[in-house]
């Protein structure tokens, strides 16, 4: 009842202020200058979603939503807020709660942004796989119709400066760090395996990430050079603890995050009909031989052609990583099978072996080339009442795959109801494998949006 008190204070606030903007705007001119007007927008949304249908749940998730979206300016300096509030049923569990999706505020000019607050950045001209798109977290399991919700804010301070229209530079810190949601202790892995929660890395200055992009935006071309230092929000496990107390082993597993130092690009070029696009990082790590949860250092880099073909919108993609210094994983062997001293040395070497080989295929490094293709049909009919969207992804060199379709209708203007689903496979012990038990089944939504 706080949190929706909370929430309802907050909606009355953003309309009283509407509501005194329109009465203290009426019968006056619109100034030239936008920046020095005084303009509140208020935007927002509520929605129910089911998600279900899986092995492991019949119902995944089942909740409903309302989202307040204000934007008020005044002056060149502004607020943008996207605070939500959700209750429902997610894994078995009872949630409440109010997110804020986005909070920030800042200054705007027409050659300079300073922001400050809790922010969704999205860097990258790929479509789904953005090698250079190490800022923003994002929750796996967050299951909705519409991907861009996985995305999680970060507090950041962000500043901008444009040389011209079309060119900016674009600098972030992020003062804490904040991984991305796997919900690792959901797969099953064994009776004899489990997860505890990350602990993450101290507050501390240099614990913190920095991260720099200078973009250009002209007709004939969009290009951009980035870099990055801090914890990728991207991460793996290590092996917390071991139990032998009851003659097996008892595993404890643990997230954990490292650091990395990254250099990306990207590039979109329009070759008549088509859009050529490409994005690409090389991304350094330290010391991965030390700790199985760091990746080695390596090229991670995306193609793609997007073309429009009679009001069908096609997206075919190629991803793909290379890592120059890998080493393949080598089988421990057990050379004194009557030796218990051996056996205990062989059973933990299977234990680092095993886990290893997990974090590999987390990070797409299974193999110094690896490979992937995906492919996205989207088609408008009935005057773009419906659209027919799907997604299509197959991991050449692990042989995983998933098809995600989705069917939206557009009811009103304002009211749109969607059906889908999520379907993935993998050969065994690959992360498909484990989180097709989950993530495979059915949604269904309906939003109404103000």
């Amino acid at each position: 009842m706080r949190r929706f008190a909370c929430l309802c204070t907050i909606c009355l606030f953003f309309l009283n202020l509407s509501a005194q903007s329109l009465f203290q705007d009426a019968g006056k001119e619109t100034a030239s200058d936008e920046f020095q007007q005084q303009v509140l927008q208020l935007n927002g949304y509520t929605r129910g979603i089911i998600f279900g249908g899986g092995e492991k749940y019949e119902l995944a998730t089942t909740f409903a939503e309302i989202a307040l979206q204000p934007q008020l300016r005044s002056h060149g300096a502004f607020l943008q807020a996207d605070i939500r509030l959700r209750k429902g049923v997610f894994f078995d569990e009872d949630v409440q709660l109010i997110d804020l999706k986005e909070l920030y505020t800042g200054y705007s000019s027409l050659k300079f942004d300073l922001l400050l607050g809790n922010q969704v950045v999205s860097w990258g001209r790929t479509d789904g796989f953005n090698p250079t798109d190490n800022i923003t977290p994002k929750d796996y399991f967050y299951f909705t119709p519409d991907p861009d919700d996985q995305q999680l804010s970060n507090f950041l301070l962000r500043a901008k400066y444009r040389f011209t229209p079309a060119v900016e530079i674009d600098v972030i810190g992020v003062p804490f760090y904040q991984p991305s949601i796997y919900k690792y202790e959901l797969f099953d892995m064994g009776a004899n395996v489990s997860f505890v929660e990350q602990q993450l890395p101290e507050r501390q200055l240099k614990n913190s990430a920095v991260a720099a992009r200078l973009n250009v935006d002209l007709p004939a071309a969009g290009w951009s050079v980035s870099y990055f230092r801090g914890y990728d929000p991207y991460h793996g496990f290590e092996v917390a603890a071991v139990d032998w107390s009851t003659g097996s082993p008892v595993i404890t597993n643990q997230p954990a995050s490292y650091l990395k130092t990254s250099w990306g690009a990207d590039l979109a070029v329009p070759l008549g009909v088509v859009i050529l696009r490409a994005e690409g990082a090389y991304n350094i790590t330290e010391n991965p031989e030390a700790k199985m949860y760091i990746p080695m250092s390596d090229f991670s880099y995306v193609g793609a052609l997007e073309a429009n073909v009679s009001g069908l919108t096609v997206i075919a993609q190629y991803v793909g990583k290379y890592v120059p210094d890998f080493t393949p994983l080598v089988l421990p062997v057990l050379s004194e099978p009557l030796n218990p001293l051996a056996q205990m040395q062989y059973a933990n070497a299977m234990i680092d072996y095993e886990n290893r080989q997990f974090n590999r295929r987390i990070f797409h490094q299974q193999e110094k080339m690896n490979h992937a293709v995906a492919l996205s049909l989207t088609k408008s009919v009935g005057y773009d009442a419906w659209e027919l969207m799907c997604t299509g992804y197959y991991d050449i060199t692990s042989e995983e795959w998933l098809v995600q379709p989705k069917v939206t209708y557009k009811i009103s203007d304002t009211l749109t109801a969607s059906l889908g689903g999520n379907y993935m496979q993998g050969p065994n012990k690959t992360l498909f494998s484990y989180a097709s038990t989950i993530m495979n089944g059915a949604f269904v939504g309906i939003i109404a949006s103000f």
